[in-house]
């Protein structure tokens, strides 16, 4: 049903991305982007990361610092952020004001280092955003503007 954009060859134009992700998707990308470009220096890359299973994204980082990615799917994106170890505290104070979906998908990270991981979290819902700002946050405080 959410099918990602799998074939490297054919990188896809802005236009296509749109077109993909559906109305939802792109007024909840913009929505995440709004929120990135108000709280870090806001870069953004085309990216085919992570092989065939992922496909073709973006990658958004603070000046040299990766945030997370977007992976374009049918309908909806996938956001993927890393929590490292250093970063887990600041996950856990989150942890409370985080959905359950959320909490649970936590709970079920891909393991990373000691205690970090790997959170994949298919936002479909505009009050899921709420839990992919705290994660955001949690890996790397915003910038005062």
């Amino acid at each position: 049903m959410y099918e990602h954009l799998l074939d490297k060859n054919n990188k896809p134009t802005p236009i296509q991305v749109k077109e993909y992700l559906g109305e939802n998707g792109v007024k909840h990308l913009l929505a995440l982007k709004n929120f990135l470009q108000t709280n870090y220096h806001l870069l953004k890359e085309m990216r085919f990361p992570f092989g065939h299973s992922y496909g073709w994204g973006y990658k958004y980082s603070h000046k040299s610092s990766h945030l997370c990615y977007i992976f374009f799917e049918k309908g909806a994106f996938t956001f993927t952020i890393q929590i490292g170890d250093k970063q887990v505290n600041a996950v856990e104070k989150y942890l409370s004001d985080l959905s359950s979906t959320a909490q649970e998908l936590w709970k079920n990270r891909y393991p990373r280092g000691n205690n970090g991981g790997w959170v994949h979290y298919r936002i479909l819902y505009n009050y899921e955003l709420n839990d992919v700002y705290k994660f955001i946050s949690a890996k790397k405080k915003p910038i005062i503007n």
